[in-house]
């Protein structure tokens, strides 16, 4: 499976965004997309996550982020409202099958900051 992120780019806080990843290949046993985010000197850390009808959302992005799924083009888009300052990072796409730790899949990382 390869993931291929577009989007990202430079933002005034208070504003939004769009990130999307496609996925090719394989991608028949794919049940589980998200965005994960990496800060200078931080872990990453789950954003937000989607697994059939279920969303998953980090407490800090819950009611300003959005994650959606088009299954027909294998594509997770991740919203972004209302950003803050401490929202930058790189942000990774991720897809898996639950079912298969081998099958864990990252795209490439798009760089996503919010500064005046």
């Amino acid at each position: 499976v390869q993931l291929q992120a577009s989007g990202g780019g430079l933002v005034q806080p208070g504003g939004s965004l769009s990130v999307s990843c496609a996925a090719s290949g394989s991608v028949s046993r794919i049940n589980y997309m998200g965005w994960y985010r990496q800060a200078p000197g931080k872990q990453r850390e789950l954003v937000a996550a989607t697994r059939g009808s279920s969303k998953t959302y980090a407490d800090s992005v819950k009611g300003r982020f959005t994650i959606s799924r088009d299954s027909v083009k294998n594509t997770v888009y991740l919203q972004m409202n209302s950003l803050k300052p401490e929202d930058t990072a790189v942000y990774y796409c991720n897809a898996r099958d639950i079912r298969d730790p081998a099958l864990n899949y990252w795209g490439q990382g798009t760089l996503v900051t919010v500064s005046s």
